[in-house]
């Protein structure tokens, strides 16, 4: 399967078309107020037209209620939501059966014991989404730029598909694939030059890093 490539906190037309152009397969727009990332219902209406069918869109929710949840529906139109918050199976399940759409669900990770959670969610979730761990007095569960140990994933069984976030950049993007083995990567803070402000560059490098790891193992397969 090839490897899917995910920008996420975009929040200008001029970023949005970078990841579009550098060929990012899921642009993620995040609608949760306390975040840095986060985009008015306006904004994300706009962006989901700029976005069109060139990616799959996707809006990261935090805990967010049915009312959110419609609003969002009628403004980006999602292929996918991103539950970031501490959602639990059952509310998944009422999600999907509400709003139609395939969900993310993202899983912190710091230890082993995080883990635990994984067989309900993948009765439910479509695709798992591992992120670090936040601090207990952050305000936001993502977006904060550290990684978690990528071993706790080695040995993984898991028939879901997934994704690896937290901390990713250019530079370290090649070792987490390779550690996880995952079928994704998902960015935010490590394509950025202030928080919040992404930087075009800084996507290009990632996208072309992440496609390059991709290529090689493509390539000892194929020897």
């Amino acid at each position: 399967m090839s490897l899917l490539v995910k920008i996420c906190g975009l929040s200008t037309g001029e970023t949005l078309e970078t990841a579009l152009d550098a060929g990012a397969d899921m642009v993620g727009f995040v609608f949760f107020p306390p975040s840095p990332r986060h985009v008015s219902l306006e904004l994300g209406r706009d962006l989901g037209r700029q976005a069109k069918r060139r990616a799959l869109k996707v809006a990261l929710t935090v805990d967010a209620d049915d009312a959110t949840l419609d609003n969002i529906m009628d403004a980006l139109s999602p292929d996918i939501l991103q539950l970031h918050g501490k959602e639990s199976v059952a509310r998944l399940r009422d999600i999907k059966q509400r709003f139609g759409r395939p969900v993310m669900k993202a899983v912190p990770v710091a230890t082993a014991a995080d883990l635990a959670v994984l067989p309900g969610y993948a009765e439910v979730a479509d695709r798992i989404l591992f992120d670090a761990r936040a601090p207990k007095d952050a305000t936001r569960p993502g977006g904060l730029g550290a990684a978690f140990d990528w071993r706790l994933l080695e040995n993984l069984e898991l028939k879901l598909p997934y994704m690896v976030s937290g901390g990713l950049d250019a530079h370290n993007v090649a070792e987490a694939l390779r550690v996880t083995r995952a079928g994704g990567v998902d960015v935010s803070s490590g394509v950025e030059s202030a928080s919040g402000v992404k930087d075009p560059e800084m996507i290009k490098a990632f996208i072309r890093a992440a496609r390059a790891t991709q290529d090689a193992s493509q390539e000892l397969s194929v020897r």
